[in-house]
């Protein structure tokens, strides 16, 4: 029989009432003919009220036993998902990641997947299982720990499971009924795209887009893993949702395909450095060994032996990123004058493989951003992207007037 895997969040698990709706959609795709493999999140609030009980038990927790208690609410949604489609007459046993086994790295609370064998599901399938429903987020350390990926983690268990079986397609069910060229919330005109390429879809996840986890997308692109994402709480059709897919499976389209955001950006400026072979590779080596997620980077003109260095990182990484620019400063490695750390700041980015074959789309960015008065403080592109740092409360300005500009309301 085929394979099908189909992941659902916690949002579509939330209630016993959910979890039937979602199992009535799998019941579906059994009576198509397929055999599914059901990949559950816990049920919403859930992970943060038991990551809340770590932290009141034991500030400085094991890691090893953080991962025990934070895993255990996918095993409850698995659990209660296999129930509900053995009261629907589906055959279905639910799967804690060490079963299948689901073998990832030791590092706890972040750890990658190596390998998903699937001989231990598929001769369940060969004895009459329809339905695997298998605890996302978690699997087993090679010491025989229990691991997880990391916040988002089910999306990555999805992908790499429908790529270790071969699956048709790999259905991800959500709050929403596809990826949109940006947040309707903040902008009317969104509109829903039927298709959007791995790459399109990679850069809108990393620039801010929360429908899918970066790291799912990058193993969809790798192994070629269809992904369609689509609302749990909607009638559905062959054709619901967006999939996300192989540029060459997209016949024609726009220019740019989204407009991404992310409000939680901080700007900091090492003011007065030293200008000389090295320097760089001395500020971001010690960023990078003190767990900073460094961005953009620019550095001034220099003068008179002196510059400045600017760069972006998420706002909840400013304090570790001022204590590793001053601990090396401490240690005689760098020697600057001060460190501004600016708060108030967004980043907002257009993306789309058309910008490969198109010429002038920084331009018309730049136009649009300057005829609304905003001033750009940062700038860095890719090859399917630009993305600009600027004022925090001119973000959603921003984002509705380059939707409008790109004509992102019109299908391609």
């Amino acid at each position: 029989m085929p394979v099908l895997v189909m992941k659902f969040g916690g949002t579509s698990v939330a209630t016993l009432d959910r979890i039937r709706r979602a199992a009535k959609r799998v019941g579906v795709e059994v009576a198509k003919g397929y055999d599914v493999i059901v990949i559950v999140s816990a049920m919403s609030g859930k992970t943060n009220e038991l990551v809340g009980w770590v932290g009141e038990t034991s500030p400085l927790f094991d890691a090893r036993e953080y991962d025990a208690v934070v895993s255990s609410g996918e095993n409850v949604t698995a659990g209660l998902m296999a129930l509900t489609l053995q009261e629907m007459d589906v055959p279905a046993r639910s799967w804690q990641g060490w079963q299948v086994p689901v073998q990832t790295t030791s590092a706890h609370s972040a750890a990658r997947i190596e390998d998903i064998p699937p001989e231990n599901i598929m001769a369940k399938f060969a004895e009459g299982m329809k339905v695997a429903v298998v605890a996302g987020f978690q699997g087993v350390s090679p010491e025989g720990r229990i691991t997880t990926l990391g916040r988002g983690g089910s999306d990555t268990t999805a992908v790499a499971f429908a790529a270790a079986f071969n699956a048709e397609r790999c259905d991800i069910y959500t709050d929403v009924d596809g990826v949109y060229t940006t947040d309707p919330r903040v902008s009317a005109k969104a509109r829903k795209l039927d298709r959007i390429a791995f790459e399109e879809m990679l850069e809108l996840a990393s620039l801010g887009a929360k429908v899918l986890q970066t790291r799912s997308v990058e193993l969809a692109m790798r192994y070629k893993v269809k992904l369609r994402v689509l609302s749990s709480f909607e009638e559905q059709s062959d054709d619901a949702g967006t999939l996300v897919c192989d540029e060459e499976e997209i016949m024609e389209s726009n220019v740019v395909a989204g407009v991404a955001f992310s409000r939680d950006e901080a700007k900091m400026t090492l003011v007065s450095v030293a200008d000389r072979p090295g320097i760089a590779a001395k500020i971001f080596t010690a960023l990078s060994d003190g767990g900073v997620n460094v961005d953009m980077i620019v550095q001034n003109i220099a003068e008179e032996g002196r510059t400045d260095m600017t760069w972006s990182c998420p706002t909840d990484q400013v304090a570790r990123a001022q204590k590793a620019v001053e601990d090396a400063k401490t240690d005689g490695i760098i020697n600057y004058q001060e460190v501004i750390a600016d708060r108030d700041v967004a980043k907002v980015s257009v993306v789309g493989i058309g910008m490969r074959s198109h010429t002038g789309v920084a331009a018309k960015m730049f136009e649009v951003l300057s005829a609304e008065g905003i001033n750009i403080q940062v700038i860095t592109t890719s090859e399917i992207k630009i993305s600009v740092l600027i004022d925090r409360k001119y973000m959603e300005l921003a984002v509705q007037a380059l939707h409008d500009a790109f004509e992102l309301e019109k299908a391609a």
